[in-house]
């Protein structure tokens, strides 16, 4: 295992997951008309703080092997939409913004996890539960946008 590899890219997750710790949900969210099936909000950090780690070793997999660059520019594509869209739901409230950010988010967590698999099968398996979790929070995300009009 190249610690140092896994370390840069495991940064490169602690810098979105900030963004979620400093746009935190709050009141705000709190109040929202939810679904019934929303999580509770002590899953989201465990989820994230995984699928950070998994991610990161899956990237750290792939960076050395040859023809790996579409690969890790998808990767890198994910983890910027992922870094936006705290920032955007929480901060800003624009919950339709949040979505298209979130449409884009899981397009690039699926051409990553393909393109990771063609590599590396257990890189692209990685990815599996990421792109489950990023389907379930773009439901939640339209759920939520579509239950709270006022915050369009």
């Amino acid at each position: 295992m190249d610690w140092m590899l896994f370390l840069t890219f495991l940064a490169a997750c602690g810098a979105a997951g900030a963004t979620g710790s400093m746009f935190e949900p709050g009141n705000w969210y709190r109040d929202l008309d939810k679904p019934w099936w929303t999580p509770p909000g002590i899953v989201f950090p465990l989820v994230w703080v995984t699928l950070y780690v998994t991610i990161a070793y899956a990237a750290m997999r792939i960076a050395p092997l040859e023809g790996s660059q579409q690969a890790l520019a998808f990767w890198a594509a994910q983890i910027a939409f992922n870094t936006l869209w705290s920032p955007v739901f929480f901060g800003l409230k624009r919950m339709r913004t949040a979505m298209v950010i979130l449409c884009f988010l899981w397009v690039f967590v699926a051409a990553t996890m393909v393109s990771f698999w063609a590599l590396d099968p257990l890189a692209g398996m990685l990815f599996a539960p990421y792109l489950l979790w990023v389907t379930i929070a773009g439901a939640l995300n339209f759920s939520v946008w579509s239950r709270n009009p006022q915050f369009a």
